[in-house]
């Protein structure tokens, strides 16, 4: 059985933070469980492009408010509290945040926590990521 809080996690090495976001990272490959558990906080007012190319995401907005763009289609979709969006097809994507969002996110495969997003905004693949 594992037991973490956000508490515990701040300030480790499972808090990564960027300039419009921060992620604490409170599953991780390493644990061995076949996937990852994030809670992430997009600052107000940014615009972020993320693609997911090696997993798929799935999000759950619990707080604040924004807007989904799907960058392959062209559609969009309202954030806000109780929104759920699952990357199932590694859809290159903008999340535009009009408040501060606050989402709950799991990625499949794992990631292990010390991934960097590439000028894509797409992690490496499972295979080459550090240990």
């Amino acid at each position: 059985m594992i037991v973490r809080t956000t508490d515990e996690i701040t300030g480790t090495e499972r808090d990564v933070s960027a300039k419009d976001w921060r992620s604490k990272r409170i599953i991780l490959a390493g644990d061995g469980v076949g996937f990852s558990f994030h809670e992430t906080t997009i600052n107000a007012n940014s615009v972020s492009d993320f693609h997911y190319r090696h997993h798929v995401e799935a999000v759950w907005v619990v707080e604040g408010t924004g807007t989904l763009t799907n960058h392959e289609t062209g559609e969009e979709h309202p954030l806000g509290p109780g929104t759920m969006y699952l990357l199932d097809g590694h859809e290159r994507h903008r999340v535009t945040c009009h408040t501060q969002l606050r989402m709950l996110c799991v990625f499949n495969p794992p990631v292990t926590g010390q991934e960097v997003h590439d000028e894509t905004g797409t992690y490496p693949p499972p295979a080459v990521q550090a240990s």
